[in-house]
């Protein structure tokens, strides 16, 4: 067994609730894994575990909360925070084996709402997590609006507007654009973008293509900046 594996003899399981979460497990250590989700089933949450950064990013939208692992195989685990943070506000907890400062840090500015480091022990994450829960229920609701300069995206009504005048785009097209409007100031790593646009369903110019119409349709190739080995992120116009 793991020696992340969480062993906790001295406290008993409970009996199911009714108040009971969807928690997504994503943790790449299926004996870790599979502890953590029958203890959490034991207590009367819905429980799912995955294994990789990929899967989690098709598997969250069904979670009331996810508790993420840094060590995943394929997308590390920040991107992974913020590619769930960038669309969605369900409760992200890091569970992971690393201790430093500088991972909690990190995580945090990521987007998580909570750090807990293995091996850890079930009653605190029970704890934390009806805490992350408590806090996000008393939350107000996002911005359906994103405002940028002289660009606006409604993001319910799926519509961009440049100096109100409006910009007709494929589905893809707002989805790639809203994700890099959503984060200003970063830099989105070309990989990230196209699991998150495209999943598994893309080639190998896919992004660039999707990027190049964006900045003739907004009318300026600024809107879309290249930081060349990294990705894209989003300009002034």
């Amino acid at each position: 067994m793991s020696s992340n594996t969480v062993l906790e003899p001295h406290i008993p399981d409970q009996l199911p609730d009714r108040g009971g979460r969807r928690i997504l497990v994503v943790d790449n250590d299926a004996d870790t894994a599979d502890l953590l989700v029958n203890r959490l089933r034991r207590h009367g949450h819905h429980p799912a575990s995955v294994k990789g950064g990929s899967a989690a990013l098709k598997a969250y939208e069904d979670a009331d909360l996810v508790l993420l692992d840094l060590e995943l195989p394929d997308l590390d685990g920040l991107e992974v925070c913020r590619a769930i943070r960038s669309m969605s506000r369900v409760p992200v907890i890091i569970v992971t084996a690393r201790e430093s400062e500088l991972d909690c840090v990190l995580s945090l500015q990521a987007g998580a709402d909570d750090y807990v480091v293995k091996p850890y022990g079930f009653r605190e994450l029970m704890a934390r997590i009806e805490a992350v829960v408590r806090r996000a229920q008393w939350q107000p609701a996002a911005a359906a609006e994103i405002e940028h300069g002289r660009l606006s995206i409604d993001a319910g009504a799926r519509e961009v507007s440049v100096d109100g005048c409006e910009v007709a785009l494929t589905r893809k097209e707002f989805d790639l654009l809203h994700l890099l409007a959503s984060h200003p100031d970063t830099v989105m790593p070309r990989r990230l973008l196209l699991q998150q646009v495209w999943g598994d369903s893309w080639s190998r110019r896919t992004l660039d293509t999707h990027v190049s119409s964006l900045r003739g349709k907004l009318g300026d190739s600024g809107w879309i900046t290249t930081v060349r080995g990294v990705g894209f992120k989003i300009g002034n116009g």
